[in-house]
């Protein structure tokens, strides 16, 4: 039946009538289609007395899986301990996952000691979601020895989640920052600036914990004359390295998005094949072990026009095997800096004016696919679209916050955080993308308020000379 309908069959006083009568609402209960019992159970709200426990009871037997859920988390509420084996007894027997760890939910909401014994019984269970749900029952107790004793015993149990949470209940394990700035503030000299040279070499003099968001698109492995790597490790392995002091110098609980994609190496001959490098997916497990928290996966879809035909020769032969699609999407991976911080707290952290002004209110992007045409420069051979940049920054980062990219390119990141009203801190080894950035920087000075916020563009040597100045 319609929700629509069946709201207005069973308003707000027809079910506070049924929950408050035992009689009426186990006449309900038999009479009624699933379709009612499922709605009037979403919606029994809070229950104050014993006059829905029989008839609640009863629905335990109901083939309907779902219906056997909502009758216990009923039930719950209740708060009677004379449940504790009936719970028990679904949490262990139960032919439906849902229903058993609603169970222990319901276990654990009674908060009575006499639940402790079935909780740690519990804990063995082969569901990780029913441990998640047991430990938390305990955690109500965590002062309790014996409880505690018997949630070490679990440190290392093989879900990592479970690990986790045992670390930072028992152990005081936490992935809080420590630092005592102003998370809205960053260092005054790395406002708008442009660094020529090494990004390691740039990295090692970068204060912890100064960037807001990093939006960045490492060289292609071999791809280009200027990212030229002995081997595949190698190009992993410096990935690695400049990401660890990205995540070293990222605020807390703050972004990271990275936008890469498979490559492939022509092959030597007609003899040899080809070889394509999984870049995302090689580089993920990397940045996860790092201290990167995976949030979101989105696909940049780019026109067919666009891109290297690779099926010509299918189009003519069409035998199996030798399919090769038309490589028309990247990988925009997004990173949080792993934190015991929810992102409200992130949010807090700024004041009422500046997340009003940061607000999102033109149309935004609603799924995880993103159709964005390239970019194509003379200059340089892979250009973000500002496009891209735009809707990053929008969705990552707050008016004022200083937006990082370690490999910087021919600069529109830049370009498109001083667009959205944040600051820009590039850094890029070739000297004719330094040169394109400063020619389109001075060419749109306009978006400058004020002198004190105009690019800088240093050397390393220059800019190392500028982060002393700043301790002194």
């Amino acid at each position: 039946m319609n929700r629509a309908v069946l709201q207005k069959e069973f308003n707000k006083d027809e079910i506070d009538i049924l929950k408050n009568d035992t009689k009426i609402l186990s006449s309900f209960f038999e009479t009624k289609n699933d379709g009612s019992l499922v709605y009037v159970l979403e919606n029994l709200g809070r229950l104050e007395n014993g006059c829905s426990k029989e008839p609640l009871l009863k629905l335990l037997d109901n083939k309907n899986e779902n219906i056997r859920l909502l009758a216990i988390k009923n039930l719950a509420k209740i708060g009677d301990i004379s449940l504790l084996k009936i719970f028990f007894k679904f949490a262990q027997k139960d032919e439906s996952t849902e229903v058993r760890r609603e169970s222990v939910s319901a276990i654990g909401r009674l908060r009575n000691e006499k639940a402790i014994p079935i909780l740690i019984e519990l804990l063995l269970d082969k569901d990780p979601k029913v441990v998640m749900q047991a430990i938390r029952g305990l955690l109500v107790f965590s002062k309790n020895s014996v409880v505690r004793q018997e949630l070490k015993k679990i440190i290392n149990h093989p879900n990592e989640l479970i690990k986790e949470v045992i670390n930072k209940e028992i152990n005081g394990v936490n992935y809080s920052s420590g630092d005592t700035g102003k998370h809205d503030e960053f260092p005054e000299f790395l406002k708008n600036l442009v660094v020529l040279g090494d990004v390691m070499e740039t990295l090692n003099y970068v204060p912890n914990e100064s960037v807001h968001l990093t939006f960045t698109s490492p060289p292609y492995y071999n791809a280009k004359d200027y990212s030229i790597y002995q081997s595949y490790e190698e190009y992993l392995n410096f990935l690695e390295k400049v990401f660890k002091e990205v995540h070293r110098v990222t605020k807390e609980g703050r972004f990271f998005v990275l936008n890469t994609s498979p490559i492939i190496i022509p092959r030597i001959s007609r003899a040899h094949s080809s070889k394509r490098y999984p870049i995302p997916y090689d580089i993920h497990p990397i940045l996860v072990k790092m201290g990167w928290e995976f949030i979101d996966d989105i696909v940049w879809v780019k026109p067919e026009a666009s891109v290297k035909n690779r099926n010509a020769g299918f189009l003519q032969h069409r035998k199996p095997l030798g399919y090769k699609p038309n490589a028309v999407s990247e990988m925009i991976m997004v990173y949080r800096k792993k934190t015991d911080k929810l992102i409200d707290w992130n949010i807090s952290q700024y004041n009422w004016d500046k997340v009003k002004k940061s607000k999102v209110v033109d149309k935004y992007e609603t799924t995880n696919i993103w159709r964005i045409g390239p970019t194509f420069d003379k200059v340089h051979s892979a250009v973000f679209p500002i496009e891209l940049c735009n809707k990053v920054i929008k969705y990552y980062s707050f008016v004022d916050d200083l937006i990082f990219d370690p490999f910087a390119g021919s600069g529109t990141l830049g370009l498109a955080a001083v667009n959205l009203d944040r600051y820009f801190f590039l850094v890029e080894k070739e000297p004719k993308y330094v040169n394109r950035m400063k020619e389109d920087l001075i060419r749109g000075n306009s978006l400058f308020s004020s002198k004190k916020n105009q690019p800088n563009f240093v050397d390393v040597k220059n800019f190392i000379l500028l982060t002393k100045k700043e301790k002194i």
